[in-house]
């Protein structure tokens, strides 16, 4: 496309999400209820063709070079397919945060003043990779009753009309707009910044991807943004810890699925750890082939292990590499921790209560794990069937983002008659 058909394709695009906004908003939970059980059905009875069009995607992206981990998230195998159906189910279940009221009070003149909860409207969403985001957005947007316009990377293209398309015949099934659903046509990066300046039909933008992808949206957005940046997640292994528990955390948190943002990136050990349980965590990570970059105290700990510089501090890695550093107690590792985190998810494996309730109270990230993999840091394991992202702001939504935050208020005031003097 060139630039002024771009412009009057994502023009089109918003004016069309911003209609079925306002149908949307009109509608009851019934019929956003069976859009999400429809399309559920869909994603079975469709497998066949959903792999076809995923296969499109996932030829280019060897052809490309991609890596193996980016394979790994880009590919639509059956269980991800299962993965998505859940995910839609659960959320189809979810009760409804639409029109919910709160912050009830009554004034001395008589006025009852509350908040309800509204849709914010018009969702843009703007990711990389995983055409499982495109299942998940596009549901969370509808059970809280906005629109959604979808804008996946290239290398994921086909699989995202494929779903898309069938969003649209889940939509029309139940009853609704269609056009609640869309993605953008075009792998076209002009179409990005278009998107990022339609301030009077879009009303939220939220990026999903690498850093450099969210930085250019923060930076070129007309529209406010939830920004999702990487995900340098550290595990702190005290010397109160059980390595029982220690050991398996560990490793799951690295090793289970590297390629993702709530993957262990830094492991932090406690100098005061038994010398034989600091080695045995450096053994287990080797034995899953994880490459390691260490201080001059890791370093010491085994032979092979690379040095580590400031860079590697602040790394995601996304794949089986993993900085480790010694830190002597909680107190450094708190202070390692706030200084180059990126307010994702952070973990400490301990037996004090003391220790991990200082942990929890003075870490500033969005989830803090307490003997426990940061691998669970995700709407689904949460509770919320699927997420709209991880959000490591601290407005207006923190951690995973479920139906809940995708919903703004207004205030309602009831009067008798009363009039201000």
């Amino acid at each position: 496309m060139t630039s002024r058909p771009i412009e009057r394709t994502i023009r089109k695009l918003t004016e069309d999400a911003r209609e079925a906004a306002m149908e949307l908003g009109a509608s009851t939970e019934a019929r956003t209820t069976k859009a999400l059980k429809t399309m559920a059905s869909l994603l079975d009875t469709h497998r066949a063709m959903i792999k076809k069009e995923n296969g499109k995607d996932l030829r280019s992206a060897r052809r490309d070079g991609l890596s193996e981990a980016m394979v790994d998230r880009l590919t639509l195998s059956d269980k991800t397919i299962a993965s998505m159906i859940k995910g839609l189910k659960e959320v189809a279940s979810l009760p409804s945060p639409i029109g919910g009221e709160f912050d009830h009070q009554v004034r001395p003149n008589g006025l009852k003043i509350s908040k309800i909860r509204v849709p914010i409207g018009v969702v843009g969403i703007i990711y990389e990779s995983r055409p499982n985001v495109t299942v998940d957005a596009a549901a969370i947007c509808l059970k809280s009753q906005n629109a959604v316009i979808l804008r996946g990377g290239k290398e994921a293209f086909y699989s995202n009309m494929a779903l898309a398309e069938l969003f649209a015949d889940a939509l029309e099934a139940a009853g609704l707009p269609s056009r609640a659903v869309q993605i953008v046509p075009t792998i076209d990066r002009k179409a990005v910044e278009v998107l990022l300046r339609q301030t009077d039909t879009v009303d939220l933008i939220i990026p999903r991807g690498g850093e450099g992808l969210i930085q250019m949206v923060v930076q070129k957005s007309l529209i406010p943004v939830i920004k999702h940046y990487k995900g340098v997640c550290h595990v702190f292994v005290s010397r109160h810890a059980d390595m029982k528990k220690a050991l398996p955390i560990v490793v799951n948190a690295k090793v289970q699925r590297p390629g993702v943002c709530n993957a262990m990136e830094t492991l932090l050990i406690d100098k005061e750890l038994p010398r034989a349980d600091q080695k045995a965590l450096i053994d287990a990570l080797r034995r899953e082939e994880v490459t390691l970059f260490g201080d001059s105290h890791v370093r010491g700990l085994a032979k092979g292990i690379d040095k580590a510089n400031e860079d590697d501090w602040r790394a995601e890695y996304l794949d089986l590499r993993l900085a480790v550093k010694g830190v002597s107690g909680i107190d450094e590792a708190i202070k390692h921790i706030n200084t180059y985190g990126s307010h994702h998810t952070d973990a400490i494996i301990s037996r004090s209560r003391a220790e991990t309730r200082t942990f929890v109270q003075l870490v500033d990230s969005s989830s803090v794990m307490v003997n426990a993999s940061t691998r669970f840091s995700d709407g689904g394991e949460y509770g919320m069937g699927c997420e709209i992202g991880i959000s490591t702001d601290k407005l207006h939504a923190r951690g995973p983002m479920g139906v809940g935050d995708l919903t703004t208020y207004k205030w309602v005031v009831v009067g008798r008659g009363q009039i201000r003097s």
